[in-house]
């Protein structure tokens, strides 16, 4: 499972910039897992791509790789993703005659994150690297049902995904939303309990029982009412009068800031849920891949 970087010993290695063909032996020998094609890679000996990776270990003050095969420790794959960043970044300057040429990067993206999140963030990226076409596709929460040939995947669930390697991007707490119509209709909505006998909209992306149990509601799980598998349609349901939704608040935030949700109560409590950045075993391995993942982390931190 990828975590997210560390910054301790980045700030030691601040004073002092590594050599580019430690940075280059570094990102070939991460990438190859072999110490005779990465000499062969970058025209050394084997012996200089040992004496290189040891360098870098020294000014930076840490092991990048873990065991005889090569594979990254946690700080190795925080670094690895810094150095493909700036690599890529020294290609592209300073201009696009010097870039080897595009790259595409497809993404399967749950809808209201893609909408909510995402798409507002997006244009960062596009600027820092332009020469990456991003493809978006949907995928459905929870069922997890995604694009085969996605490089990248967000996933809304609980976690621990046998199949992928994965990083969470952020959790979230949630609380009941309505329209102020709903609310007047409906309301003074001042305790937990007032919700007996009110219209609950179902998603099984965020189950009522958690925040039931929060307020110390012994209430089961509704089992009636509308249902939906995505937020953002719940959301709008709940802004069209149709009953009362629970919300993450990072989610629903544009329908909070366009006063068509308010909230009913202060009480929130986290949800068992939140998104993932998941990929096959290998994607990192490109560059575009690794800055996408780093920069979507930093974004969302």
């Amino acid at each position: 499972m990828a975590t997210a970087a560390p910054s301790s010993f980045l700030s030691s290695a601040a004073r002092r910039i590594p050599p580019i063909q430690c940075l280059l032996t570094f990102e070939a020998l991460a990438r190859l897992r072999s110490v005779t094609q990465t000499a062969d890679e970058l025209c050394v000996t084997p012996s200089a791509v040992s004496h290189r990776v040891k360098q870098l270990e020294q000014i930076l003050g840490v092991q990048l790789f873990g065991r005889a095969d090569f594979s990254l420790t946690t700080e190795g794959s925080a670094y690895l993703a810094h150095v493909r960043e700036g690599l890529g970044a020294l290609q592209r300057f300073p201009g696009a005659a010097a870039t080897p040429g595009r790259r595409r990067l497809k993404l399967a993206v749950t809808p209201t994150f893609a909408r909510t999140i995402l798409i507002p963030r997006l244009r960062q990226f596009t600027e820092a690297y332009p020469e990456i076409d991003l493809a978006l596709q949907v995928s459905i929460p929870l069922l997890d049902v995604v694009a085969e040939d996605a490089d990248l995947m967000v996933r809304y669930g609980a976690g621990h995904y046998a199949d992928v390697e994965y990083v969470e991007l952020a959790g979230d707490v949630v609380t009941p939303l309505a329209s102020p119509a709903f609310v007047r209709e409906h309301g003074p909505f001042d305790r937990p309990e007032d919700l007996e006998g009110v219209s609950l909209l179902r998603s099984p992306l965020e189950p009522w029982r958690t925040w039931f149990a929060a307020t110390g509601l012994a209430w089961a799980e509704p089992s009636e009412g509308s249902q939906f598998n995505d937020v953002g349609l719940m959301c709008d349901a709940a802004a069209a009068g149709m009953g009362v939704a629970l919300v993450r608040l990072k989610l629903g935030a544009p329908w909070l800031e366009n006063g068509t949700l308010v909230r009913l109560f202060s009480i929130d409590t986290a949800s068992p849920h939140a998104h993932y950045l998941c990929w096959r075993t290998g994607t990192m391995d490109r560059w575009e891949c690794a800055a996408f993942a780093e920069w979507l982390r930093k974004t969302m931190a």
